[in-house]
Formats: C-alpha cells, sequence, structure tokens
C-alpha cells in the first residue's frame, strides 16, 4: 500500500490552481481524484431539532478528504449507537474542492533519470482537501434537548482526527413557547331592568 505523504506539507492555505474546465486545454488539473469521503448529510434531515452543535476550526488550514471521512466517521457511529439511525443530524458543511499536488524528488541511484525539475513543477494530482479559515463551520449535528451530552461527546471524537484544534458551539433554535394564557370571560352586566310603569 502506497504511504500517503505528511500533511504538514499541505498545512498551509496558498493560491488554489484547481480550476477544472470543459476544455482540456484550459484545465490547470486535467483529472479531479476520487472523494473520499462517503455521504455528506446522515440520520434524519426532515426533521427540526431544539439544539445544534457546530464544530468550528480554531485557525486557517487545509484539510485532507481521508481526515474529513475519518472524523465523520468516528462521530456518526457514536451518534448513531446513542440516538439510533433516526434519531439525529448530522452534515458536513465543507467540500473538498482543493486538489492537492505532489511533485516528488528522487534521491539515490539512478536519481538523474527520474526527477525533471521544473519540467513538470505543477505536479500530480494526488488527493482532495478542504480550505477552512479561522472560525468555520466543518460539522454540524442536530439533537433532541436530552441527548446534548451525546452530540458533544460525537464531535469531540471527530475533532481528534482532525489536523487542528476545534471549538464545539451550542445553537439553540427553538423559541420558548409562551404559557398558555388562562381564557378569561369577561362577564357582561345584565341589562337594567326597566322599572314598571305606575299607573296613577
Amino acid at each position: 500500500m502506497a504511504r500517503i505523504r505528511g500533511f504538514t506539507a499541505y498545512r498551509k492555505l496558498e493560491r488554489p490552481y484547481t480550476r477544472i474546465s470543459k476544455f482540456k486545454k484550459k484545465s490547470f488539473i486535467k483529472s479531479a481524484p476520487h472523494k473520499r469521503i462517503v455521504k455528506f448529510v446522515s440520520g434524519n434531515n426532515e426533521k427540526t431539532y431544539p439544539v445544534y452543535f457546530h464544530l468550528h476550526a480554531k485557525r486557517d488550514l487545509q484539510i485532507r478528504d481521508n481526515a474529513l471521512e475519518a472524523a465523520r466517521m468516528a462521530a456518526n457511529r457514536t451518534l448513531e449507537r446513542e440516538l439510533g439511525q433516526k434519531g439525529y443530524f448530522f452534515q458536513v458543511r465543507k467540500y473538498p474542492h482543493h486538489v492537492l499536488r505532489e511533485n516528488p524528488i528522487a534521491a539515490g541511484a539512478g536519481a538523474d533519470r527520474f526527477s525533471t525539475g521544473m519540467k513538470k513543477s505543477f505536479g500530480k494530482p494526488i488527493g482532495n482537501a478542504i480550505r477552512v479559515m479561522k472560525g468555520d463551520i466543518i460539522y454540524t449535528v442536530g439533537v433532541p434537548l436530552n441527548k446534548k451530552v451525546a452530540a458533544k461527546l460525537a464531535l469531540s471524537k471527530a475533532s481528534k482526527k482532525l489536523p487542528c484544534t476545534c471549538q464545539i458551539i451550542e445553537d439553540i433554535t427553538a423559541k420558548r413557547e409562551p404559557a398558555a394564557k388562562e381564557a378569561s370571560v369577561v362577564k357582561k352586566a345584565p341589562a337594567a331592568k326597566e322599572a314598571p310603569a305606575t299607573e296613577n
């Protein structure tokens, strides 16, 4: 199995030359690598939950799609175990548009026959990544009010799979319903009876 290149080479944000055009001559990337994320939405997306939790990034960086998928699987496994398949909402909020490239330089015997120097300096596509700015939301989880601990645990496990420190922020969307007002019945005063006419 081919070893994945260390992510320290791709953590820093740089200008993304990732244009893919329908005209082959105008494309920077001739063929985009396969996206490793299986699904972006899990659970029940037809229901509105009273509380949502967001996983925010605390720095600017790029995150590879295989790390994003590993974090998604860890969080989704925890939510399914605690709430069932339809008892929660989970969404990946970023899409891996950025294409990572590699231009390897060989060392050792026969390196002069392998390395091309700056002849093809753009590099070969090796994977995809998302570009995250500080404060961007990476994942969102929606749960019932009595399952807040499970949502926090799922996002905590997901953050350990990512190459950055993250923050879990709670977002309560349910508005408190006003207490039912007692129906006050205003009783109308009975109409004053006319005094009977006295005969003189």
